[in-house]
């Protein structure tokens, strides 16, 4: 039941407090309008605080705003375009400068705090107190409704949201409570029910950047590579829908994991192969024709001096052909190797989920968004901004650039308070 007394009186009520929501409540207060944000956490940004190994990979210098095709998956990745060249990484570095927070470039255009992710959040929290943002957490809403102007179309109407520390109305409203990822911080689906509430349609949702995992009668020979890493290229799809990334790989026990993986797991779809270079800096069908002409060494001892040691042994114990002195080994049972590591096709069974994925591929069509606002256009003063979105960029930085840059949009096109006593 609704507390009976009078409602809080905000310009606009955020809800999530991760980087999209932090970053555009310090925005917006900053242009003087009244926030509210609210978690039902009690601590902000757990998503900043564990990314980026604890140092926060805050943005990406590579990231082209005129061909967001490039770094960004969706229905429709020119979406983003308006956003993210509206407010560029060049932006936010200017902003991280500006807090005198130390950072360095890992490779790749990957952009890290040299301290710690907790700089970046304690530079959003200022930016929070500079607006005068109020924020209240830990805090559940229970309930929102939308109260519709009677008067002409340009009073848009209110929010009535019903908190668990009162009632509170705003003439808009913005959901930043980002995806299903990594629940055990807090990650929930509130946005996309709020999203049903008000019939705004739904992009099928799956785990993103997440680890790819096997059948485990399968993956048995492969189970004792776990904790072995190795630069590799990595390649799904066929034709123009072939995408490749040139990172490195992780073998775990259930699977594959690593930059590689993480990366390749967004355009994988279900049932379909990959495709894994293993030395994809060597010409192993030289390398192995010049090791059989000139030693004696086993097959995999040979093999160890162009890959890894435990990776040689693993495969080398896959065929008798390849368990003998290497210049005893048959020319086709080394083209065989050769081919396999440069080609090793495997199709995984699934991946592990939401628990160990870094974001959530789909979500809010970005259809019913305007690009410049991230307006609902079926629902005035509605306001979709972050991972909610179906936007979702490559590993590096590019996921927390969309934050900022939609937080920006979001921000920058609020609608000022009416003074009191306008007549429409």
């Amino acid at each position: 039941m609704s507390s009976p007394t009078a409602p809080h009186s905000f310009d606009v009520v955020i809800i999530g407090a991760g980087a999209a929501g932090l970053f555009c409540a310090g925005q917006a207060g900053q242009r003087r309008l009244k926030v509210l944000l609210i978690d039902h956490s009690d601590k902000v940004a757990e998503k900043i605080r564990i990314s980026g190994g604890g140092r926060c990979n805050f943005t990406n210098r590579d990231l082209d705003p005129a061909a967001p095709h490039k770094h960004f998956v969706g229905q429709n990745p020119q979406f983003c375009r308006s956003a993210l060249s509206r407010y560029t990484p060049a932006d936010f570095i200017a902003l991280v400068q500006k807090h005198g927070i130390p950072f360095h470039e890992k490779h790749k255009g990957q952009l890290f705090a040299d301290r710690s992710a907790e700089d970046i959040i304690a530079m959003l929290l200022a930016e929070c107190e500079a607006g005068g943002v109020t924020r209240w957490q830990p805090c559940s809403v229970k309930k929102i409704d939308f109260l519709a102007s009677s008067a002409s179309e340009s009073c848009r109407g209110s929010y009535q949201i019903d908190t668990d520390r009162g009632p509170v109305s705003a003439g808009a409203l913005v959901i930043a409570t980002g995806g299903l990822s990594i629940p055990k911080i807090g990650a929930t689906d509130f946005g996309y029910r709020l999203a049903q509430q008000f019939s705004i349609p739904l992009i099928e949702r799956k785990p993103g950047l997440v680890p790819l995992t096997f059948d485990g009668a399968g993956w048995a020979p492969y189970a004792q590579l776990a904790g072995l890493a190795l630069p590799v290229q990595i390649s799904t799809g066929a034709k123009k829908a072939r995408m490749a990334f040139d990172e490195d790989l992780l073998f775990t026990h259930r699977g594959l994991s690593g930059p590689a993986v993480l990366q390749i797991s967004s355009y994988w779809q279900e049932g379909t192969p990959l495709a894994i270079n293993l030395a994809p800096t060597v010409d192993l069908p030289a390398a192995l024709a010049q090791g059989k002409a000139r030693s004696r060494k086993l097959v995999a001892n040979e093999l160890a001096t162009l890959v890894p040691s435990r990776l040689a042994d693993a495969w080398a114990s896959r065929e008798a052909d390849w368990q003998r002195p290497i210049n005893e080994a048959s020319d086709k049972a080394l083209a065989r190797l050769a081919e396999q590591l440069a080609r090793w096709e495997l199709t995984p069974t699934g991946t592990e989920g939401y628990k160990k994925a870094e974001v959530t591929l789909g979500g809010v069509d970005t259809r019913v968004l305007s690009q410049q606002t991230m307006e609902c256009k079926t629902q005035p003063g509605l306001y979709f901004i972050g991972e909610v979105v179906d936007v979702t960029g490559w590993l590096g930085g590019y996921n927390f650039q969309w934050a900022w840059a939609s937080a920006h949009a979001c921000a920058q096109a609020l609608p000022m308070a009416e003074p009191a006593g306008t007549v429409h």
